[in-house]
């Protein structure tokens, strides 16, 4: 492959699709340039959504796009037709470089792309939320996980000290209750869905089915509201009924990640993505860590485990404009 310094990077997800142009260093880390983001509802595929960002590149003076890109997706990749997972986008991947007219192109899962990011941000973009403040192992798994519109799932594997991303839909297990009031929540999910996953309840709009479910629940009168509008009163605490159902959701995120962890080998867990930073001073004060702990035979060894917090405003951008060397 040839040494290309200048890429396009793209992260898409179920909501919003995500450009820029990225150069690389001899070490394969990115820089961004002006990121871009666009509606995925309002576009009907991402050759159509790519030719605006071209365009918006155009009449910004920025001229040709490189013949090189590195994409993100979310949903599982390797087959030769990606559907994605939260929107009706359909990519071909054996013509999807025709399609968008580059000579090379690198497909990566949204979370791998994440882990690939975390694999290369410096220190202070990770801080320590909980466990034992120690370096990611020279030799065991990091877990890399986040909601957003699904549950973002990935691994590090370190191997004498280096870094190997695997990708992973760890977001779709089954979710498990583990209190009669997640069993009522589970019930009342498993009337909408045929199967419950881990997702449909940590994720963006997972906070929103907890809300309703609690209300359902205890015969209460609440106020409904979009995802947005509810995320908002729950964070800021204007709505208290959506505070309570905040620190449910952060209760079964905790269960999540220990889970995962357990699963990976319960070396440090990295939570990453928008929401998760957002939520991050309520996340410290929450029953997450006690609900990650809570693992039986295993709590005090869970209690160790650095669990850190990827700060980055486009880390999606960023770990798949890391990923394209990797590939």
């Amino acid at each position: 492959m040839p040494d290309m310094t200048e890429i396009i990077a793209a992260d898409i997800g179920g909501t919003n699709a995500r450009f820029a142009r990225a150069t690389l260093d001899e070490r394969g880390v990115p820089t961004l340039g002006t990121v871009r983001k666009y509606k995925v509802e309002e576009y009907s595929s991402l050759e159509a959504c790519w030719t605006a960002f071209a365009e918006d590149e155009k009449k910004d003076g920025a001229g040709d796009l490189p013949d090189c890109a590195s994409i993100a997706f979310a949903t599982a990749i390797g087959r030769d037709v990606i559907k994605l997972t939260n929107s009706n986008w359909v990519i071909r991947a054996d013509t999807l470089a025709e399609d968008i007219g580059v000579r090379t192109v690198r497909l990566v899962n949204d979370f791998e792309a994440v882990a690939f990011a975390v694999s290369r941000l410096p220190p202070e973009n990770l801080p320590l939320l909980f466990g034992e403040d120690r370096p990611f192992p020279y030799d065991g798994g990091v877990t890399v996980m986040g909601p957003g519109t699904g549950l973002g799932v990935a691994m590090i594997a370190y191997d004498n000290g280096h870094p190997h991303v695997v990708a992973t839909e760890g977001g779709h297990l089954d979710f498990a209750p583990l209190d009669h009031i997640e069993e009522r929540i589970l019930s009342y999910l498993r009337d909408k869905f045929l199967r419950v996953s881990t997702e449909r309840i940590v994720s963006g709009p997972g906070l929103n089915y907890i809300y309703k479910a609690l209300a359902t629940i205890g015969h209460e009168r609440v106020v409904l509201m979009e995802d947005p509008e509810l995320w908002q009163a729950a964070l800021d605490g204007s709505d208290p009924f959506a505070r309570r159902a905040l620190e449910r959701f952060c209760m079964c995120y905790g269960s999540v990640a220990g889970d995962l962890a357990l699963a990976h080998g319960p070396h440090g867990v990295v939570l990453a993505g928008g929401l998760t930073q957002r939520m991050k001073d309520f996340l410290t004060q929450s029953g997450f860590h006690a609900r990650f702990k809570a693992k039986g035979r295993f709590e005090s060894l869970m209690a160790t485990v650095p669990i850190r917090c990827a700060i980055h405003d486009e880390i999606g951008l960023f770990g798949a404009a890391a990923a394209f060397r990797e590939k």
